[in-house]
């Protein structure tokens, strides 16, 4: 089978995460890329980072697919003057394609939240904030197939996510139990009201701040694990290569997908305090 042009590829993602589910700030889809050139190999990652393209150029893969926009608001230069505009020359110089799905991915079915569900064992998942179709929206929730108390859950948390020097952090008494699980792939706290109305025994997401997530716990909310902004997106990686192939494959054409090795999460060391008391 021959190698599908880019405009057949992004045909292929937009039908799995429809820019019509994209937020109204946000700014998805094809940021680089002639799309009559043959597509042989893509690469997956949650950032477009500098790292990522020179990782792109050494496997020659022809397109990257990122979740998080290069652009999210409008630039006036790509001079390769910014960061950013580095990144755009040294895609074009090289013949790679640029492709994002940011919030249309986490709204999609076998979306962010989706993968993310997958990989923590929770089953019979439902939207946990709807939007006007009532089988997309943002997040997910759902029952582990055995109940575990919260300590052993967290556990679970951290040994299928990529390690981060962030790690894992818990709000909860370790020793309950938990049956019900709500979770958000990147930064969720704003929704943890909507945990509670699914009567989740524990949240899962990532950028909880401080004083949201107190009046949450003060005010009897469920438990709460926190994760890296970025392993909480990185399920989706391999989920969508291995879609992109079934896709291409269907189409009678057929694609290489890779998920990326650079950890592009912006945190790189964790220490504990040696103090033990508050000042």
């Amino acid at each position: 089978m021959s190698s599908p042009t880019l405009e057949q590829v992004v045909e292929a993602l937009q039908r799995r995460y429809p820019p019509s589910l994209a937020e109204e700030w946000d700014a998805v889809g094809l940021v680089c890329g002639n799309p009559e050139a043959q597509i042989a190999k893509v690469l997956f990652a949650v950032d477009p980072d500098p790292r990522v393209v020179t990782e792109a150029i050494s496997l020659g893969a022809n397109l990257i697919v990122v979740h998080h926009p290069l652009f999210l608001t409008p630039v006036h230069s790509v001079a390769a003057t910014t960061p950013s505009g580095r990144v755009v020359h040294d895609l074009i110089e090289n013949g790679i394609a640029l492709f994002v799905a940011h919030t249309n991915a986490d709204s999609a079915r076998d979306g962010v939240s989706d993968a993310l569900a997958q990989v923590l064992g929770v089953v019979d998942t439902q939207v946990l904030v709807p939007s006007s179709d009532p089988l997309v929206g943002l997040g997910r929730w759902g029952h582990l197939l055995e109940p575990v108390t919260l300590e052993l859950f967290a556990q679970q948390v951290a040994a299928v996510l990529p390690a981060t020097a962030h790690g894992v952090r818990v709000s909860g008494n370790p020793e309950m139990i938990v049956r019900t699980v709500a979770m958000c792939g990147g930064s969720g706290d704003s929704f943890l009201s909507a945990a509670n109305a699914v009567a989740a025994d524990a949240y899962v997401t990532a950028d909880c701040k401080h004083h949201r997530l107190l009046d949450h716990r003060t005010a009897g909310g469920c438990a709460v694990i926190d994760v890296a902004h970025w392993a909480s997106e990185w399920p989706w990686l391999p989920q969508a290569a291995s879609l992109l192939v079934a896709d291409m494959r269907a189409q009678g054409t057929t694609v290489e997908a890779q998920v990326s090795d650079v950890v592009t999460d912006p945190w790189t060391s964790h220490l504990e305090s040696t103090r033990r008391s508050a000042p």
